[in-house]
């Protein structure tokens, strides 16, 4: 979980972003205890209410809960809601970026199609 902060985006965003991605890859694991707002401001050297607006952020998604006296969790079926917000995000935001580039650079369809052929085959 440990990673540097970037300036273009609010922390307690990345905050969340962060335990998203862990729970994308199998760190946390559903059911899971996260680390405490406490525990997150100490490793990251950040204010505690930062480091909470970011884990409230993903309770308000229904991707971690509280059990009271006990923590925050991980819900169940969060893998699955962080990777469809994800998938759209990347349809939105990156794919659409990427076929007006396509467009400005008079790349064709055909193209476009071949190079992510050629490139897919590692998916």
């Amino acid at each position: 979980m440990q990673q540097q902060f970037s300036d273009s985006v609010s922390i307690y965003l990345q905050i969340s972003r962060m335990i998203e991605t862990d729970i994308l890859r199998g760190i946390l694991l559903e059911e899971e205890r996260v680390p405490s707002t406490n525990e997150l401001a100490k490793i990251y050297t950040i204010n505690p209410a930062t480091a909470a607006k970011g884990i409230n952020l993903l309770v308000e998604e229904g991707i971690l809960y509280k059990k009271r006296g006990i923590g925050m969790f991980v819900a169940q079926g969060a893998v699955r809601q962080i990777r469809s917000k994800r998938k759209q995000e990347f349809y939105s935001v990156q794919l659409k970026g990427l076929l007006a580039e396509a467009k400005s650079l008079g790349i064709t369809r055909e193209e476009l199609i071949a190079e992510i052929e050629k490139e897919g085959n590692e998916l």
